[in-house]
């Protein structure tokens, strides 16, 4: 059965850049990580990916994507305008441009992934909008034992309700990343 799931990687104080907007210090052992079997099952769990606009952008050739990225799925990009030119696509990776919310963006993305998941990559923003919206079911975190002390918080203003989860997993991984793995209760 199809879920939405949202992750990121933080900081231990939960942070998901250092105050510069840099990420490196939370992802030294990335082309380690990329070999791993929680990647390749998320790969293959993935039917879509929904994204926000900066994270789409960190790809500084919008057609990179095309046989480089993880994912080969379609992937749904939030945005506040459409952009008038669009990346290349291939096989199976095609680009939606949604500029009228995250719920639309995840009911799109769905309806692309028969039983498979829709993945959510960030940024920070792009999650919050998904839990607060109450679409998100499943949250992955990898937590770096590295404390940032500044920067971007993922878990900042989600409300004043606490949300229920359920721990499904907690996965060692190399150089130090915690995968941690939970159900959103609803």
């Amino acid at each position: 059965m199809s879920k939405v799931v949202v992750g990121m990687t933080i900081s231990l104080d939960g942070f998901v850049n250092d105050r510069s907007g840099s990420v490196a210090s939370l992802n030294p052992d990335f082309e380690s990580f990329r070999e791993t079997e929680l990647l390749r099952e998320s790969i293959e769990n993935t039917g879509a990916v929904v994204m926000g606009r900066n994270a789409f952008a960190m790809a500084e050739d919008p057609d990179w994507y095309a046989g480089n990225y993880e994912f080969q799925v379609p992937i749904f990009v939030l945005v506040h305008e459409i952009p008038s030119r669009r990346p290349k696509e291939m096989n199976n990776l095609s680009f939606t441009f949604v500029a009228d919310g995250i719920e639309s963006a995840i009911e799109q993305a769905k309806s692309t992934t028969g039983n498979k998941d829709v993945t959510v990559i960030g940024g920070a923003s792009t999650i919050r909008q998904c839990i607060k919206a109450g679409v998100a079911e499943e949250l992955h975190v990898d937590i770096m034992p590295i404390l940032l002390c500044d920067g971007l918080r993922l878990f900042e203003d989600l409300g004043i309700t606490p949300i229920q989860l359920e721990r499904l997993d907690v996965v060692k991984l190399p150089k130090g990343r915690t995968h941690f793995k939970f159900r959103i209760i609803k």
